[in-house]
């Protein structure tokens, strides 16, 4: 038995396929849905989606959002998302290093706010490229 998955982002659909489980970061911690999870509906932290295929696991960088689980259908609706496959190694460390010196010198509400974000951003793109792919 298999999921309907579907990834949407403002601007694109990052993934609309069949699936046998996934694994999301939710505000209220990371869960698994397999077939015939419960129906829920769920703000999306920043965090990783990981999505297992047949024999693979795929990795996607998740910006927040909101997900709608239901008679084996996923519906993602994400702030932004990257394909950890599409992601330079190097621009997302880069980027992080730049997110960590933002964050240590913002000053003001407003500004430590947004650093953190920021942050929290670079390090699920740094993360989504070191997962350790492995197949099942």
């Amino acid at each position: 038995m298999t999921l309907n998955l579907c990834v949407l982002t403002p601007n694109r659909i990052l993934f609309d396929s069949e699936v046998k489980e996934i694994l999301l970061s939710t505000i209220n911690g990371q869960i698994g849905v397999l077939p015939n999870h419960a129906s829920i509906a769920t703000a999306v932290d920043i965090g990783l989606l990981r999505i297992r295929l047949k024999d693979q696991w795929l990795t996607v960088a998740l910006m927040g959002g909101f997900a709608r689980i239901g008679n084996n259908e996923i519906t993602i609706l994400g702030n932004d998302a990257e394909m950890s496959a599409d992601i330079d190694p190097q621009e997302a460390q880069q980027a992080l290093e730049i997110a960590e010196a933002n964050f240590n010198k913002a000053e003001g509400k407003r500004q430590i706010i947004e650093a953190n974000l920021a942050l929290r951003r670079a390090r699920t793109r740094v993360e989504a490229v070191n997962v350790i792919s492995y197949t099942s």
